[in-house]
């Protein structure tokens, strides 16, 4: 039981689009991402995920819509609502993901951007 610095942890890593496990909760996870450009479009049928932007702007498309997320704001999708997050201009976007240990990383697509393993920092 110690305090995790987020952006210690952050910098620890540089792949994008990988998650990196900095805790669990229960039968939760918690992630660290680096995000640029655009990722797969993908829904999580069984699972909601949340999103905090710690440090850029996501953009969270929506079939109908797109919503900016902005630094120090959250985002849950919804189970089973497609989304594809995404960033503009080539920025880099940091993010803290809270979802089940269930959830796979490009939920019901098999992507070369898919991970399926989140390793601990």
């Amino acid at each position: 039981m110690k305090p995790i610095n987020l952006k210690e942890k952050h910098s620890l890593f540089n792949k994008q689009w990988h998650p990196h496990r900095i805790a669990v909760v229960d039968d939760m996870q918690v992630l660290l991402a680096k995000i640029k450009d655009e990722f797969v479009w993908h829904a999580h049928d069984q699972e909601d995920e949340l999103f905090q932007v710690l440090k850029g702007t996501l953009y969270m498309k929506f079939r109908d819509r797109t919503e900016i997320v902005k630094e120090g704001e959250i985002i849950v999708v919804p189970k089973g609502v497609e989304h594809c997050p995404s960033t503009q201009n080539g920025e880099e976007v940091h993010v803290l993901l809270f979802e089940r240990l269930s959830t796979s990383h490009t939920g019901n697509v098999l992507d070369k951007m898919t991970q399926t393993h989140y390793p601990k920092i």
